[in-house]
Protein backbone atom coordinates (compact mmCIF):
# COMPACT_ATOMS: atom_id res chain seq x y z
CA UNK A 1 0.00 0.00 0.00
CA UNK A 2 2.97 2.44 1.03
CA UNK A 3 4.53 1.91 -2.32
CA UNK A 4 0.76 2.36 -4.40
CA UNK A 5 0.71 5.66 -2.21
CA UNK A 6 3.47 7.03 -3.39
CA UNK A 7 3.49 6.03 -7.02
CA UNK A 8 0.20 7.57 -7.02
CA UNK A 9 1.27 10.84 -5.72
CA UNK A 10 3.84 10.92 -8.03
CA UNK A 11 1.66 10.38 -11.07
CA UNK A 12 -0.70 13.15 -9.21
CA UNK A 13 2.55 14.92 -9.47
CA UNK A 14 3.65 14.30 -12.80
CA UNK A 15 0.07 15.35 -14.01
CA UNK A 16 -0.35 18.65 -11.98
CA UNK A 17 3.28 20.16 -13.10
CA UNK A 18 2.07 19.29 -17.05
CA UNK A 19 -0.50 21.31 -16.27
CA UNK A 20 -3.13 18.63 -17.18
CA UNK A 21 -5.52 15.93 -15.55
CA UNK A 22 -4.90 12.85 -15.64
CA UNK A 23 -7.13 11.08 -18.40
CA UNK A 24 -7.83 7.11 -18.14
CA UNK A 25 -8.33 5.22 -21.57
CA UNK A 26 -11.36 3.23 -22.21
CA UNK A 27 -9.78 0.64 -23.67
CA UNK A 28 -5.60 -0.11 -24.77
CA UNK A 29 -5.10 -2.62 -27.77
CA UNK A 30 -1.01 -3.05 -28.24
CA UNK A 31 0.23 -3.78 -31.65
CA UNK A 32 3.08 -6.45 -32.42
CA UNK A 33 4.42 -4.56 -36.05
CA UNK A 34 6.58 -6.48 -38.64
CA UNK A 35 8.97 -4.15 -39.84
CA UNK A 36 12.60 -3.91 -41.03
CA UNK A 37 15.34 -2.88 -39.43
CA UNK A 38 17.88 -0.75 -41.95
CA UNK A 39 20.86 1.56 -42.47
CA UNK A 40 19.95 4.93 -43.70
CA UNK A 41 21.74 4.27 -47.08
CA UNK A 42 19.35 1.03 -47.01
CA UNK A 43 16.32 3.09 -46.44
CA UNK A 44 16.83 6.43 -49.26
CA UNK A 45 17.37 3.60 -52.02
CA UNK A 46 14.64 1.60 -50.93
CA UNK A 47 16.72 -1.14 -50.51
CA UNK A 48 14.11 -3.45 -48.11
CA UNK A 49 16.86 -6.28 -47.95
CA UNK A 50 16.75 -5.61 -44.18
CA UNK A 51 16.39 -7.98 -40.86
CA UNK A 52 13.01 -8.51 -40.06
CA UNK A 53 12.01 -7.31 -36.59
CA UNK A 54 9.15 -6.98 -34.92
CA UNK A 55 8.34 -3.96 -32.90
CA UNK A 56 5.19 -2.88 -31.02
CA UNK A 57 2.62 -0.15 -29.84
CA UNK A 58 0.03 0.96 -27.72
CA UNK A 59 -3.35 2.24 -29.02
CA UNK A 60 -5.43 4.10 -26.62
CA UNK A 61 -9.11 5.00 -26.86
CA UNK A 62 -10.47 8.19 -25.28
CA UNK A 63 -13.43 8.48 -22.58
CA UNK A 64 -15.42 10.56 -25.17
CA UNK A 65 -14.47 10.14 -28.89
CA UNK A 66 -14.73 13.73 -31.36
CA UNK A 67 -16.29 11.63 -33.34
CA UNK A 68 -17.73 7.91 -34.31
CA UNK A 69 -14.55 6.94 -36.44
CA UNK A 70 -11.94 8.61 -34.16
CA UNK A 71 -8.66 10.74 -35.12
CA UNK A 72 -5.49 9.32 -34.19
CA UNK A 73 -2.34 11.02 -32.91
CA UNK A 74 0.88 8.56 -33.25
CA UNK A 75 3.30 9.24 -30.69
CA UNK A 76 6.90 8.58 -31.61
CA UNK A 77 9.84 8.52 -29.08
CA UNK A 78 13.06 10.13 -29.30
CA UNK A 79 16.28 8.86 -28.55
CA UNK A 80 15.74 7.64 -24.91
CA UNK A 81 12.64 5.61 -25.86
CA UNK A 82 9.24 6.05 -24.33
CA UNK A 83 9.41 8.52 -21.60
CA UNK A 84 7.33 11.05 -19.91
CA UNK A 85 6.52 13.50 -22.59
CA UNK A 86 4.85 10.55 -24.42
CA UNK A 87 3.21 10.00 -21.54
CA UNK A 88 1.92 13.78 -20.98
CA UNK A 89 0.74 14.05 -24.41
CA UNK A 90 -1.09 10.57 -24.74
CA UNK A 91 -2.62 11.39 -22.06
CA UNK A 92 -3.50 15.20 -22.85
CA UNK A 93 -4.61 13.79 -26.21
CA UNK A 94 -7.24 11.06 -24.76
CA UNK A 95 -8.77 13.81 -22.84
CA UNK A 96 -9.68 16.14 -26.20
CA UNK A 97 -11.16 12.57 -27.42
CA UNK A 98 -8.56 11.59 -29.70
CA UNK A 99 -6.91 8.28 -29.45
CA UNK A 100 -3.33 7.56 -29.62
CA UNK A 101 -0.34 5.10 -30.45
CA UNK A 102 2.77 5.28 -28.75
CA UNK A 103 5.42 3.19 -30.93
CA UNK A 104 8.35 1.54 -29.30
CA UNK A 105 11.08 1.59 -32.22
CA UNK A 106 13.31 -0.06 -29.80
CA UNK A 107 12.56 -2.56 -27.15
CA UNK A 108 11.95 -4.81 -29.90
CA UNK A 109 15.44 -4.42 -31.79
CA UNK A 110 16.90 -4.70 -28.02
CA UNK A 111 17.46 -1.24 -27.69
CA UNK A 112 16.79 1.01 -24.85
CA UNK A 113 18.83 3.68 -25.20
CA UNK A 114 20.71 5.23 -28.34
CA UNK A 115 21.88 8.76 -26.67
CA UNK A 116 25.63 8.26 -26.52
CA UNK A 117 25.81 5.80 -29.63
CA UNK A 118 23.70 6.94 -32.08
CA UNK A 119 24.69 4.32 -34.93
CA UNK A 120 23.48 1.71 -33.20
CA UNK A 121 19.92 2.47 -34.79
CA UNK A 122 19.54 4.48 -38.70
CA UNK A 123 17.83 7.54 -37.94
CA UNK A 124 15.35 6.54 -40.28
CA UNK A 125 13.86 3.74 -38.62
CA UNK A 126 11.21 5.29 -37.04
CA UNK A 127 9.52 6.41 -40.23
CA UNK A 128 9.10 2.74 -41.31
CA UNK A 129 8.05 1.98 -38.38
CA UNK A 130 5.43 4.06 -38.55
CA UNK A 131 4.35 3.30 -42.05
CA UNK A 132 3.97 -0.16 -41.15
CA UNK A 133 1.89 0.75 -37.91
CA UNK A 134 0.03 2.84 -39.98
CA UNK A 135 -0.63 0.11 -42.17
CA UNK A 136 -2.36 -1.83 -39.72
CA UNK A 137 -4.47 0.89 -38.11
CA UNK A 138 -5.42 1.55 -41.31
CA UNK A 139 -7.88 -1.28 -41.29
CA UNK A 140 -9.21 -0.80 -37.41
CA UNK A 141 -13.19 -0.40 -37.80
CA UNK A 142 -13.18 2.34 -34.82
CA UNK A 143 -10.31 4.43 -36.57
CA UNK A 144 -10.64 7.11 -39.10
CA UNK A 145 -7.59 6.36 -41.06
CA UNK A 146 -7.88 10.03 -42.39
CA UNK A 147 -7.37 11.57 -39.29
CA UNK A 148 -3.97 9.98 -38.52
CA UNK A 149 -1.33 12.28 -37.36
CA UNK A 150 2.08 11.93 -36.64
CA UNK A 151 4.08 13.71 -33.89
CA UNK A 152 7.44 12.81 -32.54
CA UNK A 153 10.05 13.90 -29.99
CA UNK A 154 14.03 14.68 -30.89
CA UNK A 155 14.82 11.42 -33.43
CA UNK A 156 11.20 11.09 -33.72
CA UNK A 157 10.70 14.51 -34.44
CA UNK A 158 13.28 13.86 -37.19
CA UNK A 159 11.38 10.95 -37.95
CA UNK A 160 7.72 13.14 -37.88
CA UNK A 161 9.40 15.82 -40.50
CA UNK A 162 10.80 14.13 -43.05
CA UNK A 163 8.12 11.16 -43.16
CA UNK A 164 6.43 14.14 -44.93
CA UNK A 165 8.27 13.69 -47.76
CA UNK A 166 6.35 12.76 -50.86
CA UNK A 167 9.95 10.30 -52.10
CA UNK A 168 9.80 8.45 -49.17
CA UNK A 169 5.74 7.67 -49.06
CA UNK A 170 6.44 6.68 -52.42
CA UNK A 171 8.93 4.15 -51.34
CA UNK A 172 7.66 2.68 -48.29
CA UNK A 173 4.06 3.97 -47.26
CA UNK A 174 1.95 0.92 -48.33
CA UNK A 175 -1.08 1.71 -46.19
CA UNK A 176 -2.88 3.25 -48.72
CA UNK A 177 -3.67 6.70 -46.45
CA UNK A 178 -1.08 9.40 -45.51
CA UNK A 179 -0.62 11.13 -42.69
CA UNK A 180 -2.75 14.33 -42.09
CA UNK A 181 -0.69 16.37 -40.50
CA UNK A 182 3.10 15.90 -38.48
CA UNK A 183 4.25 17.78 -35.55
CA UNK A 184 7.92 17.78 -34.88
CA UNK A 185 9.11 18.73 -31.84
CA UNK A 186 13.17 20.03 -31.45
CA UNK A 187 13.86 17.68 -34.37
CA UNK A 188 17.28 17.14 -35.91
CA UNK A 189 17.53 19.28 -39.23
CA UNK A 190 21.16 19.19 -40.39
CA UNK A 191 20.26 16.47 -43.02
CA UNK A 192 19.09 17.42 -46.20
CA UNK A 193 17.79 14.69 -48.63
CA UNK A 194 17.29 14.38 -52.40
CA UNK A 195 13.37 15.85 -52.87
CA UNK A 196 13.21 16.87 -49.34
CA UNK A 197 11.21 20.17 -50.47
CA UNK A 198 8.29 18.43 -51.66
CA UNK A 199 5.92 16.91 -49.44
CA UNK A 200 2.22 15.17 -49.32
CA UNK A 201 1.22 18.69 -49.34
CA UNK A 202 -0.24 18.03 -45.84
CA UNK A 203 0.77 20.97 -42.93
CA UNK A 204 3.80 20.52 -41.07
CA UNK A 205 3.76 22.22 -37.73
CA UNK A 206 7.49 22.26 -35.90
CA UNK A 207 7.84 23.22 -32.17
CA UNK A 208 11.44 24.08 -31.14
CA UNK A 209 12.97 25.93 -28.25
CA UNK A 210 15.69 28.28 -28.71
CA UNK A 211 17.87 27.27 -25.90
CA UNK A 212 18.39 23.72 -27.72
CA UNK A 213 21.61 22.73 -27.75
CA UNK A 214 20.94 19.27 -29.13
CA UNK A 215 19.10 19.83 -31.92
CA UNK A 216 19.50 23.85 -32.51
CA UNK A 217 16.84 25.37 -34.21
CA UNK A 218 18.78 27.53 -36.72
CA UNK A 219 18.80 24.23 -39.16
CA UNK A 220 15.40 23.73 -39.16
CA UNK A 221 14.80 27.21 -39.90
CA UNK A 222 16.63 26.86 -42.93
CA UNK A 223 14.56 24.07 -44.04
CA UNK A 224 11.64 25.72 -43.22
CA UNK A 225 12.57 28.09 -45.20
CA UNK A 226 13.27 25.94 -47.83
CA UNK A 227 9.58 24.36 -47.69
CA UNK A 228 8.13 27.67 -47.70
CA UNK A 229 10.13 28.35 -50.90
CA UNK A 230 8.67 25.20 -52.52
CA UNK A 231 5.47 26.00 -51.52
CA UNK A 232 4.71 23.80 -48.64
CA UNK A 233 2.47 23.58 -45.88
CA UNK A 234 4.65 24.27 -42.87
CA UNK A 235 5.05 26.49 -39.99
CA UNK A 236 7.80 26.71 -37.06
CA UNK A 237 6.96 27.70 -33.51
CA UNK A 238 9.54 29.35 -31.83
CA UNK A 239 9.88 29.39 -27.69
CA UNK A 240 12.04 32.21 -26.31
CA UNK A 241 13.64 29.01 -24.06
CA UNK A 242 12.48 25.77 -24.76
CA UNK A 243 16.09 23.46 -23.87
CA UNK A 244 15.81 19.89 -25.50
CA UNK A 245 12.59 17.84 -24.26
CA UNK A 246 11.31 20.64 -22.80
CA UNK A 247 7.94 19.22 -22.84
CA UNK A 248 9.34 16.49 -20.53
CA UNK A 249 6.99 16.85 -17.23
CA UNK A 250 10.13 15.07 -15.14
CA UNK A 251 12.64 17.22 -16.99
CA UNK A 252 15.25 19.18 -14.68
CA UNK A 253 15.22 23.49 -13.81
CA UNK A 254 17.22 24.31 -14.87
CA UNK A 255 18.58 22.52 -18.06
CA UNK A 256 20.99 19.33 -16.82
CA UNK A 257 23.94 17.66 -19.41
CA UNK A 258 22.75 14.63 -21.33
CA UNK A 259 26.02 13.31 -20.16
CA UNK A 260 27.91 11.57 -23.28
CA UNK A 261 25.17 12.05 -25.60
CA UNK A 262 25.95 12.34 -29.31
CA UNK A 263 24.89 15.20 -31.05
CA UNK A 264 25.26 16.62 -34.64
CA UNK A 265 24.30 20.08 -33.78
CA UNK A 266 27.88 21.37 -35.71
CA UNK A 267 27.48 18.86 -38.87
CA UNK A 268 25.88 19.72 -42.06
CA UNK A 269 25.12 16.39 -43.58
CA UNK A 270 23.58 16.04 -46.82
CA UNK A 271 22.50 13.61 -49.62
CA UNK A 272 24.29 14.09 -52.83
CA UNK A 273 23.71 11.04 -54.09
CA UNK A 274 20.71 8.73 -53.76
CA UNK A 275 21.08 6.90 -50.43
CA UNK A 276 25.61 8.49 -49.66
CA UNK A 277 24.86 10.86 -46.64
CA UNK A 278 27.84 13.08 -47.08
CA UNK A 279 29.76 15.49 -44.27
CA UNK A 280 30.08 18.68 -46.04
CA UNK A 281 32.91 19.62 -43.99
CA UNK A 282 34.98 16.44 -44.98
CA UNK A 283 33.58 16.00 -48.42
CA UNK A 284 33.40 11.75 -47.08
CA UNK A 285 30.39 9.85 -46.26
CA UNK A 286 28.92 11.12 -42.61
CA UNK A 287 30.30 9.19 -39.74
CA UNK A 288 29.53 9.29 -36.01
CA UNK A 289 33.17 9.35 -35.36
CA UNK A 290 33.64 12.84 -37.29
CA UNK A 291 34.96 15.75 -35.60
CA UNK A 292 31.86 17.75 -36.24
CA UNK A 293 30.10 15.40 -33.80
CA UNK A 294 29.68 16.39 -30.14
CA UNK A 295 29.06 15.34 -27.06
CA UNK A 296 26.93 16.98 -23.81
CA UNK A 297 23.83 18.59 -25.22
CA UNK A 298 21.76 20.04 -22.45
CA UNK A 299 18.03 18.87 -21.72
CA UNK A 300 15.56 20.18 -19.17
CA UNK A 301 11.62 21.18 -18.67
CA UNK A 302 9.53 24.27 -19.62
CA UNK A 303 6.35 24.79 -18.35
CA UNK A 304 5.62 27.59 -20.13
CA UNK A 305 6.68 26.49 -23.68
CA UNK A 306 4.80 22.91 -23.07
CA UNK A 307 1.82 25.20 -22.12
CA UNK A 308 2.07 27.60 -25.59
CA UNK A 309 2.76 24.66 -27.08
CA UNK A 310 -0.16 22.32 -26.23
CA UNK A 311 -2.42 25.68 -27.15
CA UNK A 312 -1.25 25.43 -30.58
CA UNK A 313 -1.67 22.12 -31.03
CA UNK A 314 -4.84 21.83 -29.91
CA UNK A 315 -6.01 24.65 -31.81
CA UNK A 316 -4.15 23.14 -34.94
CA UNK A 317 -5.86 19.97 -34.29
CA UNK A 318 -9.87 21.45 -34.22
CA UNK A 319 -8.87 22.96 -37.63
CA UNK A 320 -7.27 20.22 -38.69
CA UNK A 321 -10.63 17.65 -38.38
CA UNK A 322 -12.90 20.41 -38.47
Amino acid sequence: MKYLLIATLATLCLSAQAGTEIVYPTRAEIYSIPTLTISDKQFLQGDKNGKEVTVNGILRFPQKPVSQKIPVIFLVHGSSGIGPNVEYWSNHFLAQGYATFSLDGFTGRGLTVVGPNQALLGRLNLILDSYRAMEILAKHPRLDSSKFVMMGFSRGGQASLFASVERFNKQWNKSGTVFAAHIPFYADCVTSYIGDDKTTGKPIQLHHGRADDYNPIGACKTYVNKLKAAKQNVELFEYDFGPHAFDSPLGTVPPVISKNAQTVRACTITEKTEGILINTQTNQEFQYSDACVQLDPHVGRDDDATQKSTREIDAFLVKLFK
